[in-house]
């Protein structure tokens, strides 16, 4: 992995590893009831875990990633994985929910490795390439995040939620064997300290629209799919359903099925206009709330929902991802710092959402709600796209 482009191996394996160390964040969705359960908390209290997780994931994101340009990345996503094995045991041992909490945050925290491989890759990609390599390594992402809901769901059915901390610890102690030997060592592109570092995010927030204009689309995008899989558990677990969490996990299946798409998504954002895949991604999303909404007793409209859920946020995410990529390369970690950052911003917010609108109107207050947050993010596409329409075309020109 040392030469310039990437190979198909080296994809493959970038993506593995993203797959399953995100997947850390998620395993505690599924185990929200079994929580509750062990503690006599109610639901929405113990579904707490899930959205301080993903407050971890955004402070590692705005405090740690952009480190990825000053130090060499490679030892930074050793001592990262390391660090996310002593928070997970620290889950899986906690005596109360006070310690639990604590330490789903240092979990997010310690999970931001995909946001350092990514760069990478996009470094090592030849630019003809770089959407599908980004887009397979976001398949491999997502995958994680969607199958680690099924593992946890049927982990926790059999042998209770702290067994699924003590495997993801486990799973991270080999990662961490495996990258030592096959992660390439990298050259800082940054040579200022890190305050520095810190303003260059700051201003670059600030004086890049193009990147403003993703981050917003992104978070408003990525809070309704939080949103879902939170209440999801709470809907499939009460009645008419009555689902425990080994089938509850199951359902992870058929959105790891939509993570499929994103390869696809990434080829189609290689030298052509992205606008379109950014709108489609967010119309289906928006149908995917309305199934979700006629679901009643039956199943297969919320299938066929998870599955277009999740490829139209493959389709507005990957699109994003390729065009920041492509603005300033040597500035790639602190866009994905203010982009990630801002994402599980919003992953965060509509988690702690659905379970709001789940306490004011179950269900159906659910899919009103994250339908109009979808409404007004196509609204804000829109609103927004003359602004950067030139430095898209400028963008568009690198890729």
């Amino acid at each position: 992995m040392e030469q310039k482009h990437l190979g198909k191996g080296d994809t493959a394996f970038m993506a593995a590893c993203a797959g399953l160390i995100v997947a850390n964040i998620y395993y505690c969705q599924p185990l929200i009831v079994l929580v509750s359960k062990e503690w006599g908390l109610h639901e929405s209290i113990a579904g707490r875990i899930t959205y301080l997780t993903q407050i971890g994931y955004a402070l590692g994101l705005l405090l740690l990633v952009p480190l990825g340009d000053i130090l060499e990345r490679r030892k930074q996503i050793l001592f990262g994985t390391g660090a996310a094995i002593v928070a997970l045991l620290m889950a899986a041992t906690a005596p109360n929910f006070i310690v639990l909490q604590v330490a789903s945050v240092l979990i997010g925290v310690c999970s931001i490795i995909p946001q350092l491989i990514l760069p990478l890759a996009a470094t090592l990609s030849a630019d003809h390439k770089r959407g599908s390599i980004i887009g397979t390594i976001m398949a491999g992402l997502l995958v994680g995040i969607l199958a680690s809901r099924s593992l946890a769901g049927t982990i926790g059915s059999f042998y209770g939620w702290r067994a699924m901390y003590y495997i993801a610890a486990a799973i991270c102690a080999v990662l961490l064997i495996l990258m030592r030997f096959r992660f390439p060592v990298s050259k800082p592109s940054f040579t200022g300290n890190y305050g520095q570092l810190m303003k260059s995010v700051a201003g670059y927030a600030m004086t890049q629209p193009l990147l403003r204009r993703a981050a917003l689309t992104n978070a408003l995008s990525f809070a309704v799919l939080s949103a879902f899989w939170v209440t999801m558990v709470l809907f499939l677990s009460a009645a008419p359903f009555g689902y425990k969490s080994f089938e509850i996990g199951l359902f992870g299946l058929a959105g790891a099925a939509g993570a499929l798409a994103a390869p696809l998504v990434g080829k189609i954002s290689d030298g052509r206009d992205p606008k379109n895949n950014i709108i489609i991604g967010l119309v289906c999303e928006l149908l995917s709330f309305i199934a979700f909404y006629f679901t009643g007793s039956g199943i297969f409209l919320l299938l066929a929902g998870i599955i277009i859920l999740d490829v139209g946020h493959q389709a507005v995410q990957v699109t994003n991802q390729t065009i920041i990529y492509s603005i300033l390369p040597e500035a790639r970690n602190r866009f994905n710092t203010v982009f990630m950052t801002s994402t599980f911003i919003g992953g965060a917010t509509g988690s702690a959402l659905g379970l709001f609108l789940w306490n004011v109107g179950h269900w159906p207050a659910v899919c009103a709600g994250c339908s109009i947050v979808i409404t007004l993010n196509i609204l804000l596409f829109f609103k927004n796209k003359a602004k950067a329409a030139r430095s898209l075309e400028v963008a568009m020109q690198k890729i």
